[in-house]
């Protein structure tokens, strides 16, 4: 992909870091989910309620406050991304086509995922299993899945895009 732009050196290189970081970042918060996705849920999952132990007790786990950070900075990123490579043609319709999505899939988070396991959260620990609640859990695991991928392949999406850009009039070489 060559892209061609007239643009100061240091704007230049403002879209190039932008991207990069983002594109990092987005990658990361894979790292995460797929740790989170391989190794924790498939125990609290297992069979509620006897297997949300994880969630309670003094040393219980409670993921959200590491997600609100991690994709408010990340989401942080991805904008900064998105104004500074605004001037790059073929970058601006991928950054915005993979952010749409992204927001998308955010927003199936927000509605769907988070309240489920918070209301998992909730329930107490007990030595017994409710066939309901392992319906309900594997239900969330499965679609978790679903959305998991879906944000692999929003990331994976950026990585071409990080070519050093051919500005008009003055080439970069690609990397």
């Amino acid at each position: 992909m060559e892209i061609s732009l007239e643009t100061s050196p240091a704007n230049r290189e403002a879209a190039n870091m932008s991207l990069l970081i983002t594109t990092v970042a987005y990658l990361l918060l894979n790292g995460a989910q797929l740790f989170e996705t391989a190794v924790l849920v498939p125990v609290w999952t297992a069979a509620p309620p006897a297997s949300l132990h994880l969630f309670h007790g003094p040393y219980g786990l409670d993921f959200k406050a590491f997600w609100i950070v991690a994709h408010s900075l990340h989401e942080v990123t991805f904008l900064a991304a998105l104004i500074l490579n605004w001037k790059i043609p073929a970058r601006r319709k991928a950054l915005l086509a993979v952010f749409v999505a992204h927001i998308v899939v955010r927003a199936w988070t927000l509605l769907y995922f988070a309240p489920v396991i918070i209301s998992f959260q909730q329930i107490p620990a007990a030595d017994t299993v409710d066939q309901m609640l392992v319906q309900k859990a594997a239900r969330w695991r499965e679609m978790n899945l679903v959305r998991v991928a879906a944000f692999m392949v929003l990331s994976l999406v950026l990585i071409p895009l990080n070519r050093r850009a051919k500005f008009a009039g003055n080439a970069v070489p690609q990397a």
